[in-house]
């Protein structure tokens, strides 16, 4: 591959979509599930100008200098402090910092965090999440891209907002090691052995094992499952993935401690290391979206619907994606881009094409005993 700068390689992919993998993670939740009556939640935001967020790492923009960022932005129009914090490193991760305030009604100490669609669902579905007051989110119903309009687990949006959406593909240190274009390549190639690390996102990282395979990652049956675990279990078994890591990947990447990976589009771009590669590859490219959530017990609920009608504004949704990278969910935005960065509005990882979109996959729906199967076989072959 030519040696281009981050913009213009990420400006010439070409290979880039949008859908939802909703999977349920079988973190043993039905059994406390919970109703709006039986979990009542006191909102103080008339009294107290504050929200608490939390969210993944490099996600938002950040101060520089002549820079006023989004939630300074939000901070002076609306009056409200934020404290932020980007502690949501792996869904199952967050989960388990979270699970039993949730399950027992009790304060999670935060007034919103974005989760994956298939943890997001399954925390409306336990009755973790509070109901948004659709007149306080106007820009979310008016200008949520079509694609993101209409989720399974949210058919009307009535408990989640999406963030951002992204792709899922490969990363490489081009300074470290030749070209790498598959995700077979990461599995089997001598010369990456022990340097390549994966994602602790079962929908992810199987979608592409299971594409690698020839097999549908949004149809396909329990034999193509086994077949794809275990190629997996042979990459484990042959040493040649270093680790499975949530969004840290990153660090190692640019340090040479790994040389691929499995990786999420927009942290590469952040990372800003010119080293660092983002691939479609061959294979193909599965597809998420982050959702914004509002937990049981959260005492800021209107200060909340507030941020998320905020980031639904074109302007600002423009000014975000400017900086993070990943696709946006805001209609209008692509405009508002040209006035942000006119370089970018035809940036096919902020507003990936039609054409791009039929291109990427998602990962299938799974019922419950299913999800917590397969979870299972996750688990034991990557240590968790």
């Amino acid at each position: 591959m030519e040696e281009l700068d981050r913009r213009t390689l990420l400006r010439g992919l070409g290979g880039a979509g949008v859908a939802g993998a909703l999977v349920l993670s079988g973190c043993g939740t039905p059994e406390r599930k919970q109703a709006a009556e039986d979990c009542v939640s006191e909102d103080l935001s008339a009294e107290e100008k504050e929200l608490v967020v939390s969210n993944w790492p490099e996600y938002i923009d950040e101060e520089d200098e002549g820079y006023t960022t989004t939630i300074a932005d939000f901070e002076k129009a609306t009056g409200i402090k934020v404290a932020y914090t980007a502690d949501v490193n792996d869904n199952n991760e967050f989960f388990a910092k979270v699970q039993n305030q949730l399950g027992s009604c009790t304060s999670t100490k935060r007034d919103m965090f974005m989760l994956t669609d298939w943890m997001a669902a399954r925390m409306v579905q336990a009755g973790w999440i509070q109901k948004l007051d659709a007149a306080n989110v106007p820009n979310l119903h008016a200008n949520i891209i079509d694609s993101l309009a209409n989720v399974s687990f949210d058919p009307k949006r009535e408990y989640s907002a999406p963030w951002q959406s992204g792709l899922t593909g490969i990363a490489y240190n081009k300074s470290k090691v030749k070209e790498v274009k598959s995700f077979e390549e990461l599995l089997t190639r001598s010369d990456l052995k022990g340097r390549v690390s994966l994602l602790t996102e079962m929908n992810d990282t199987m979608g592409l094992v299971l594409l690698s395979e020839g097999a549908d990652p949004n149809k396909f049956t329990d034999a193509e499952w086994d077949k794809a675990m275990a190629k997996l279990q042979k990459a484990v078994g042959d040493k040649q993935i270093r680790s499975f890591t949530g969004n840290e990947y990153v660090q190692d990447l640019s340090a040479g401690n790994i040389v691929a990976c499995e990786a999420w589009s927009g942290d590469v771009a952040a990372a800003e290391d010119e080293n660092l590669v983002f691939v479609p590859p061959e294979e193909g490219l599965m597809i998420w979206a982050d959702n914004m959530l509002v937990p049981n017990k959260a005492t800021h609920k209107a200060n909340a619907e507030k941020w998320i009608n905020h980031y639904y504004e074109p302007e600002i949704a423009a000014k975000l994606a400017a900086y993070v990278w990943y696709i946006c969910p805001v209609k209008g935005a692509q405009e508002a881009m040209e006035k942000v960065d006119d370089s970018l509005v035809d940036n096919e990882l902020i507003f990936p094409t039609e054409e791009t979109l039929a291109t990427t996959h998602s990962f299938m729906a799974l019922k419950e005993g299913k999800q917590r199967q397969y979870q299972g076989d996750f688990a034991d072959v990557i240590g968790g």
